[in-house]
């Protein structure tokens, strides 16, 4: 059974099954990542930034004879952000190979179109069913990511002191947990989109924000998912502007495993050591501020050399590719309904 579902007004019992649902897919496709917990897991489910809208379905068994709600075996939803629909998939190993996927993604791509929106894109993990399985539904690969793994009991604490302090007259860090002082809220945007097509080809399925206010909004969606992000920037001591900055997230939901997000150097303030030291700089407080976090993951293009070069002198680890697919939704809804 599909239904349309809406975690904000979910029984407790449904977000522990979907929770359940989750943990039963990373133990069978990322068997090394951390099982994800009940932290804010409602919250996550629910939590959009402006503009943005999130619709989700359930595949789920029938009830018990005592009237108990069944199990979810699967679970989509669609972002609608920008002209695009950003889809999430899961379907429990156990019924993989049913047609249930395909339904999730028929029932998801449907309402797409009708939302008006003409692409749809979904990231995809490597070496996982989940490739061959976009593939022979005709979306294309667009885009490749390489995911980097820092396990924080290998780090040379020492040497990594050496390269947080490796940063150029002229230059201080600032450390701010929670996000950047509203008074440098403007230079930290400006930083950004000074930058924003460095890599091209991105689908922008896990879109930055590039404007003041956007990014206002987008900080207080994180910590609305329970998701804490720490930010440490760089910045010219003659000017006041962001050189700079590196940021980084804690999710309630895997607290002992941080991702990072974008790590960016200004074009006339590169070759200064900046986004070592940052980055180096980063893993200290996080040492401190979050003590149960034993990893950080990352991802980067496959072209971004510098900064894969950089990761790997902090000790990440590359640990497989992370791809971007798209479709046409109307040829996607053509093509499921053709092929049954």
């Amino acid at each position: 059974m599909v239904r349309e579902w809406d975690p904000r007004t979910a029984p407790a019992a449904e977000i522990e099954s979907f929770l359940d649902a989750i943990n039963s897919v990373l133990a069978a496709d990322l068997p090394e990542d951390p099982l994800w917990e009940n932290g804010m897991l409602r919250e996550y489910l629910c939590e959009v930034m402006p503009g943005e809208r999130r619709i989700s379905w359930v595949a789920q068994e029938q009830p018990s004879v005592d009237g108990q709600p069944g199990a979810i075996l699967g679970h989509v939803h669609v972002l609608l952000l920008g002209d695009i629909g950003v889809l999430e998939v899961l379907v429990r190993p156990a019924v993989r190979r049913s047609g249930l996927g395909r339904k999730l993604i028929s029932t998801a791509a449907r309402r797409t179109y009708q939302e008006g929106f003409r692409s749809i894109g979904v990231e995809v993990i490597g070496d996982t069913p989940a490739v061959g399985f976009y593939e022979t539904l005709g979306f294309d690969r667009e885009y490749v990511e390489t995911r980097s793994v820092l396990r924080l009991s290998t780090v040379d604490w020492t040497a990594l002191g050496d390269m947080a302090q490796g940063i150029a007259a002229g230059y201080r860090l600032e450390f701010c947990p929670g996000g950047p002082p509203e008074e440098l809220i403007d230079a930290y945007a400006r930083a950004k989109a000074e930058v924003r097509d460095v890599d091209g080809g991105d689908l922008e399925l896990r879109p930055s924000s590039y404007d003041p206010q956007r990014l206002r909004d987008s900080l207080g969606c994180l910590h609305r998912r329970g998701m804490k992000p720490y930010i440490v920037l760089a910045i010219e001591e003659k000017t006041g502007e962001v050189a700079g900055l590196t940021e980084v997230v804690v999710p309630a939901q895997h607290p002992t495993r941080a991702d990072q997000y974008d790590t960016i150097v200004g074009q006339e303030h590169r070759g200064y050591g900046i986004d070592r030291a940052m980055k180096a700089r980063m893993l200290f407080e996080l040492r401190t501020a979050e003590p149960k976090l034993s990893e950080v993951q990352t991802w980067n293009a496959q072209a971004n050399e510098p900064m894969r070069a950089v990761n790997t002198e902090l000790g990440f680890q590359a640990d497989r590719e992370w791809y971007e697919y798209g479709a046409d939704v109307a040829e996607l809804v053509h093509r499921l309904d053709a092929t049954g």
